[in-house]
């Protein structure tokens, strides 16, 4: 008898084609930035770092990488149930996450080519690698029968509007947590080859160096901007940003921990550590860090992913809109006094420990 796998409980804009999973607090986000803003940046005070950048853009190391070989060719039915649905979910968020940075940088590259023609050059060559990135993720998503219109999700999806700095914070920090998630899970697959799943993971080492210099060209954007690293203003939004990353990532992946647990992973000590790495990453840029080896800063967002189970319940059950609301009230304010707990813990200063925390 030939076992057929489950199909996942997804709908369809057309044949194969997924609908995009619900805009949330918790979904990738798609941005703009006030172009004209970017575009009179003054970037002489580390402009010899930047140029050397561009130059390892220009040399395209993982220009024949994103190949699909042999490995991919065979049926992935045996992944079935709801293994099956949680990486279809996995895929989709990561080829969302990485179009969502293709298609701001490649908007950021036309938009600065005639008035800022290195940055330009920059963001178009680093959108030229999300664009393989997220191509990667969605031929993946093909091997279960399904993929994403991006076409359709280009249109469709909200975008969030960010200042330049605030784009830089966010980026600088989407850029190297990927670093951090995509190597700790290649290495922790090299050293227990049982846990592989599916070919993907073995392209995650050269794909995290992609991350990394993304994240190093962000790095130096912001010390050629001293204001947005060097004031009270600057320790207040990194604090911010470090903590809405940090949290998002974290009630993500705690809600998808059987996802983790397929490749023999615990969900929660694995942001632990990928969090205290891009903690500490951060703290070569950024004046402040966050002080997560703190035991409460796990125990409240502990209390978050208690609060969010109620959110999801309420909203499976029945009833009237304002009825729901008013049974998720608590929740929402338990959230809201987590994290503004979380944000008023003393931060590490790291401006004068650049060299310890390297």
């Amino acid at each position: 008898m030939v076992n057929t796998p489950t199909k996942p409980n997804v709908e369809e804009l057309h044949a194969g084609a997924k609908v995009p999973a619900k805009e949330t607090i918790l979904t990738p986000r798609f941005y703009t930035t006030d172009f004209d803003e970017m575009a009179k940046m003054d970037l002489s005070v580390n402009e010899e770092e930047i140029l050397a950048l561009l130059e390892e853009f220009r040399t395209d190391y993982n220009q024949k990488h994103f190949v699909r070989d042999d490995k991919f060719a065979q049926s992935w039915d045996h992944i079935d149930g709801e293994t099956r649905q949680l990486f279809i979910e996995f895929l989709e968020r990561s080829c969302t996450a990485e179009f969502s940075g293709f298609l701001l940088y490649k908007e950021l590259g036309r938009r600065l080519k005639d008035k800022n023609p290195v940055l330009a050059e920059c963001f178009n060559l680093m959108s030229r690698d999300e664009a393989r990135h997220a191509g990667f993720l969605n031929k993946a998503m093909s091997d279960f029968s399904l993929s994403l219109d991006l076409g359709f999700l280009t249109k469709s999806r909200s975008y969030t509007f960010f200042k330049p700095k605030f784009i830089f914070y966010a980026t600088y920090l989407s850029e190297k947590i990927g670093y951090w998630r995509y190597i700790t899970i290649f290495r922790h697959l090299e050293a227990h080859p049982e846990d592989c799943i599916y070919p993907i993971f073995k392209f995650f080492e050269n794909w995290c160096q992609d991350e990394n210099r993304h994240g190093d060209f962000f790095d130096a954007i912001l010390r050629s901007q001293p204001a947005f690293v060097n004031n009270l203003e600057s320790r207040l939004w990194s604090r911010f940003f470090l903590l809405s990353v940090f949290a998002t990532m974290y009630l993500n992946d705690v809600q998808r921990a059987k996802f983790y647990r397929t490749l023999g992973l615990d969900a929660r000590e694995y942001d632990k550590y990928v969090i205290k790495k891009t903690n500490e990453t951060a703290g070569r840029i950024f004046p402040v860090i966050l002080d997560v080896e703190r035991p409460d800063f796990y125990s409240r967002l502990e209390v978050c992913i208690k609060n969010n189970e109620k959110l999801r319940a309420v909203d499976a059950s029945n009833g009237l809109a304002p009825v729901k609301f008013l049974r998720k009230l608590p929740a929402y304010l338990s959230n809201a006094v987590q994290f503004i707990s979380l944000y008023l813990m003393k931060p590490i200063r790291v401006d004068h420990l650049h060299g310890a925390v390297r």
